[in-house]
């Protein structure tokens, strides 16, 4: 084979020589984000703790913008828009979910060599799982008092109890194509808790009892695979609290799985799960 076929068969070298940090480094941050890491203990289990908590913050990052980004969509009439933003939210909460697997077998001893490291750090202190929370329609103004020394932040999650949830942008839609959402829910303080109403269940029963094609059925269909996962988090998050602590007050004073035990009886978006009793 002569010299030149020979080259020619060669795979490409990649282009190494950068004045400065890499195109790769000045996009993704890598530097920054693997230097983020600053335990508190000597135990080597800490830093997976620290890790696995640290990305689970940004998977709660990209669901708040593809449920903004729902919500927005929504409110365009643009159905098809939120759905992909809501199919997008199902494979990122199954990421996020996951991440309960590295610390899912941590011993009450394990945990305990680093507990006190955490002092009175909690992930209920969480601004950003407090607006994916927001976003479910699960609002309390109490939950924006932990945030009062941080003013970004708090303006963040105040201007996110304010606005409608999700859910409320739903049922908003569901009412301008006609269907029987009541006034008192379309007209409600959206930064109260959202409570089941029967009529909205009567609206989701004749949607699923009609053509599954349709795209209303379809967005609750995306919003129930939403709801099941979130439900998972919750009791993957209460059966790994309880395996590393069992009934022990939680960190930074919380109720621990008492808490979390409530937390997981409660569904999201609760007519699309009742109206399937009626169908």
């Amino acid at each position: 084979m002569s010299q030149q076929a020979h080259e020619t068969n060669e795979p490409e070298t990649p282009y190494l020589d950068f004045q400065g940090t890499t195109p790769y480094e000045d996009y993704v941050q890598a530097d920054v984000l693997t230097h983020l890491q600053h335990t508190r203990s000597d135990d080597p289990g800490e830093m997976v703790f620290l890790v696995t908590t640290q990305v689970m913050e940004l998977w709660f990052t990209v669901i708040v913008h593809e449920w903004e980004t729902a919500a927005r969509s929504l409110r365009a009439d643009d159905v098809p828009t939120a759905v992909a933003a809501l199919k997008r939210s199902v494979r990122e909460l199954d990421a996020l979910n996951a991440s309960w697997r590295p610390l899912a077998q941590l011993t009450p001893a394990q945990f305990n060599s680093y507990r006190s490291a955490l002092g009175e750090g909690s992930g209920f202190q969480s601004a950003m799982y407090r607006r994916m929370e927001f976003l479910l329609g699960e609002k309390s103004s109490s939950m924006l008092v932990p945030h009062r020394g941080a003013p970004r932040v708090y303006a963040e999650l105040e201007k996110a109890l304010e606005e409608p949830s999700l859910y409320d942008e739903v049922l908003r839609l569901l009412a301008r194509r006609g269907h029987a959402v009541p006034q008192t829910v379309l007209e409600r303080d959206v930064a109260l808790r959202y409570e089941p109403s029967p009529e909205v269940e009567a609206v989701w029963t004749a949607l699923y009892a009609g053509d599954e094609s349709d795209e209303l059925a379809r967005l609750g269909e995306a919003l129930t695979d939403v709801a099941e996962l979130v439900w998972r988090w919750r009791n993957d998050h209460l059966v790994a609290t309880r395996r590393a602590m069992g009934a022990k007050t939680g960190t930074g004073g919380s109720a621990g799985v008492a808490w979390l035990e409530k937390r997981v009886q409660k569904n999201v978006f609760p007519e699309l799960w009742t109206a399937r009793s009626h169908v």
